[in-house]
């Protein structure tokens, strides 16, 4: 896979985040210092407030290809979409959003409305050819590798095309964000046999098996399995995948909070805390989603990324990168092409088949 040589451009929404201006200057700095990005940066977002954070961070001669773009408003987490997006034409998110639209940058990180972005992005980016939905996909540590989880919330109905469609975005994705020549993919479900579950995932399975060999189709898989890293894509509705993602989440946090208290409850436990403590550190960096930030808006004609609204600076670095990494795979063409290799091959199929 290859993809431009030459460093790519990335605005990023400064105003979306729950930490304030001062995390993506944090973040912009890790990334530059300790994940060597070069990609160009275009802080988006009032631009005297950036000047003033910047200042305090000492950051304005070490950032390097760096620019502003001002914007006067601001999308709040209460905010609706559609109304956000017509009282607050000049809001950070949507001129940044605008930016990519123009073709001025090569992808967008916001940690802003998940809600406001997602029908921005639609609208104002289009879907490509073929594809009547986005989906937003996420990566989740497995005991193995990392594996991408689509969809986690932008359509939580979709039809047997959506989930087909979100297979190959998901593929690609883990082609880019992984590296993996091969993506393994499987169709979440409630049994791996034939037949076992709704006509939606039956249908989906069907059709995901004749187009095997655009993707690496490996079938069904159950809930039981999704942290074995037997996969790399799951696929699923964006109702589940949002149920799937938090309860996950959470149950990370509180594994974590309980091991964590249950150490501190004497000291001979904290003894044993203090001579484990690496390890519990590489457990912390394996579970951690801050390395794998950012959960790409995927299938539209721009490179979206969504962002935790509590992102930290570690997770904001990952996103910038991830969003690097997006562009230098060239994902928008590889999921354009595979997106009409798969509704062409699906179209001969229906046709060639006898209607009942």
């Amino acid at each position: 896979m290859t993809g431009s040589a030459a460093p790519c451009t990335i605005a990023v929404d400064v105003m979306g985040s729950d930490l304030g201006p001062s995390e993506f200057i944090r973040g912009l700095l890790y990334a530059r210092k300790e994940l060597k990005l070069d990609s160009n940066i275009v802080l988006v977002g009032k631009e005297p407030l950036i000047k003033r954070f910047l200042k305090v961070k000492h950051a304005i001669n070490e950032l390097g290809n760096v620019r502003i773009h001002h914007a006067s408003e601001v999308v709040d987490m209460h905010d609706k979409p559609v109304q956000a997006m017509r009282k607050k034409k000049d809001a950070s998110m949507f001129q940044a959003i605008h930016l990519a639209k123009e073709g001025e940058v090569d992808a967008v990180v916001s940690c802003g409305n998940t809600g406001a972005l997602m029908a921005a992005g639609t609208i104002r980016l289009r879907p490509l050819e073929g594809i009547d939905r986005p989906a937003l996909a996420t990566i989740i540590p497995t005991k193995q590798n990392a594996c991408v989880l689509i969809d986690v919330g932008a359509n939580p109905e979709c039809s047997p095309q959506n989930l087909l469609h979100n297979a190959i975005l998901g593929a690609n994705y883990a082609r880019s964000a992984l590296d993996l020549e091969k993506p393994r993919v499987a169709l979440l479900t409630i049994g791996t046999e034939d037949g076992k579950g709704t006509s939606l995932i039956n249908e989906t399975h069907e059709n995901l098996k004749a187009i095997d060999g655009i993707i690496n189709y490996q079938g069904l898989i159950e809930g039981f399995q999704i942290f074995e890293g037997e996969v790399d894509v799951i696929v699923c509705d964006g109702f589940i995948g949002n149920i799937l993602l938090k309860s996950s989440e959470a149950l990370f946090s509180f594994v974590g909070n309980t091991i964590k208290d249950e150490l501190r409850r004497n000291a001979k436990r904290m003894l044993g805390a203090a001579l484990a403590k690496s390890a519990f550190s590489d457990m912390r960096n394996r579970l951690s989603p801050d390395h794998h930030a950012g959960a790409p808006l995927l299938g539209l004609k721009g490179n979206l990324l969504k962002s935790h609204g509590s992102s930290n600076y570690v997770a904001i670095a990952n996103a910038i990168r991830i969003a690097s990494e997006i562009v230098r795979h060239d994902l928008l063409d590889t999921i354009q092409s595979d997106i009409l290799k798969a509704n062409s091959l699906l179209l001969e199929l229906s046709e060639s088949t006898p209607a009942e």
